[in-house]
């Protein structure tokens, strides 16, 4: 474990959840809301208390279950045992080494606002996208600390575009502009479906604070604090950026919209304005890349000193960080980006990124099916009663069965074998241990 003032504070571990959670998809999600209508705010409401419900067992279970990085890992092996950590920690590494190649491309997209060359220039493009990754890796080889500071900077500087349109958008705020409640002709039931699945990806990461626990100063303190601090903030941003940019776009010209945030920013304060709310996209992606990368260690290193992973995963440097963790991750997220840039495997890199939605589900629902079992086998109860924790362990379990389901049942049936894949695998770590003893 590392020494005391190695570890990271309330701020920095709050900075790990908003910044993973807002990533550069923020900027741009409202304009795909709006053309569903208004009833998008519906959806951004259901799926903020699907995860403040999520966010809450997270915070509970990082009481009971102290000083243990690994988050959903460790959560879902206490409750289920190795089997189940294992399939948790599979599914969750390979879908944050594919996150962070699409966050990579995202820094791109929100950079050629500013560089269009970028837009048809691919050689660029690709050396960018592939220099950020490796950037933001030696960040992190420097250990958490000193990713936990970048970590707080780029969460601070993509806030404020965020904030400064919420804030002075009012000013410009007009009813008149607001879209009808559903513009899609399909039932109401069917379009919230649709806008609560959409809305659901912007919250894929408040679970962020538990994995690096053992990195993290008195955890059964700090980790349920900044959970649910991180994800009240996110889902306020959220909410209230999207009822901001539907009364200062009309319909139509937020439907067509890029950059909608830079455009509102326009609206509000000019050409300057927009560009420094445009650059709070690239901020943001790169703050959110930073924040994975160190999540893209940390699954595999819990695994690995529990001797469900290979060895090497737990192998740290000088200075505490898991660096053959981070090369290994680094290389793989290489490797996914640079096929988004062949015209051939375009299709195949977008069905591939959708899988990492179902990879973070399921451990929501095995860490949700765990809540009371592991409150029960603790006898540590968190809540007045056991009634109460029976009843919020239901709720995220529904909660996340509901997200899965929500999902197409292509990628649900993927999603699955790539789980299925990791099994071969766990039975030789399984056999190699054995050996062993």
């Amino acid at each position: 474990m590392s020494s005391s003032n190695k570890k990271i504070g309330l701020i920095t571990t709050t900075s790990l959840v908003v910044g993973n959670m807002i990533g550069a998809g923020i900027f741009i999600l409202p304009a795909s809301l709006s053309t569903y209508g208004s009833i998008s705010l519906l959806g951004w409401v259901f799926t903020a208390s699907g995860a403040i419900i999520l966010a809450k067992i997270f915070s509970n279970l990082s009481k009971i279950i102290v000083n243990k990085s690994g988050g959903p890992y460790a959560y879902s092996k206490e409750g289920f045992g190795d089997f189940i950590g294992f399939l948790v920690a599979w599914g969750y590494w390979i879908s944050t080494w594919i996150s962070n190649a699409a966050i990579a491309i995202a820094i791109i997209g929100a950079l050629s606002f500013f560089f269009p060359i970028l837009e048809t220039n691919s050689f660029l493009a690709v050396s960018i996208g592939l220099s950020m990754i490796w950037f933001f890796t030696w960040i992190n080889s420097n250990g958490v600390r000193s990713s936990g500071k970048i970590q707080v900077i780029t969460t601070v500087l993509k806030i404020l575009p965020l904030v400064f349109v919420i804030i002075f958008g009012l000013f410009f705020f007009s009813l008149d502009n607001f879209p009808k409640f559903n513009l899609t002709g399909e039932t109401d039931f069917t379009t919230f479906s649709l806008v609560a699945a959409l809305t659901l990806y912007a919250f894929l990461g408040l679970e962020s604070a538990s994995i690096p626990a053992e990195n993290i100063k008195n955890p059964s303190k700090i980790v349920p604090k900044a959970t649910m601090l991180g994800t009240i903030i996110s889902t306020c941003i959220y909410i209230l950026g999207t009822v901001v940019l539907f009364g200062i776009l009309p319909t139509e010209t937020l439907q067509n919209s890029p950059a909608p945030f830079a455009e509102a920013g326009q609206v509000i304060g000019g050409k300057y304005a927009g560009y420094f709310v445009a650059m709070g996209a690239a901020i943001s992606g790169m703050g959110a890349l930073n924040g994975w990368i160190l999540i893209l260690a940390q699954i595999p290193m819990a695994a690995a000193k529990d001797n469900i992973f290979p060895k090497v995963f737990k192998k740290n440097n000088k200075k505490g960080a898991p660096i053959l963790g981070l090369i290994i991750g680094s290389l793989l997220s290489s490797v996914v980006m640079l096929m988004n840039f062949s015209d051939s495997l375009v299709s195949q890199f977008t069905f591939m990124v959708n899988l990492t939605v179902l990879a973070c589900l399921v451990p929501y629902l095995f860490v949700s099916a765990a809540y009371t079992i592991i409150v029960l086998q603790k006898n540590k109860e968190p809540s007045s009663s056991i009634l109460k924790t029976v009843i919020l362990g239901l709720l995220g379990f529904l909660y996340s069965l509901w997200a899965i389901y929500g999902s197409t049942a292509e990628v649900v049936f993927y999603g699955f074998l790539l789980l299925l894949l990791g099994i071969p695998f766990y039975v030789l770590m399984q056999w190699n241990k054995s050996k062993t003893k």
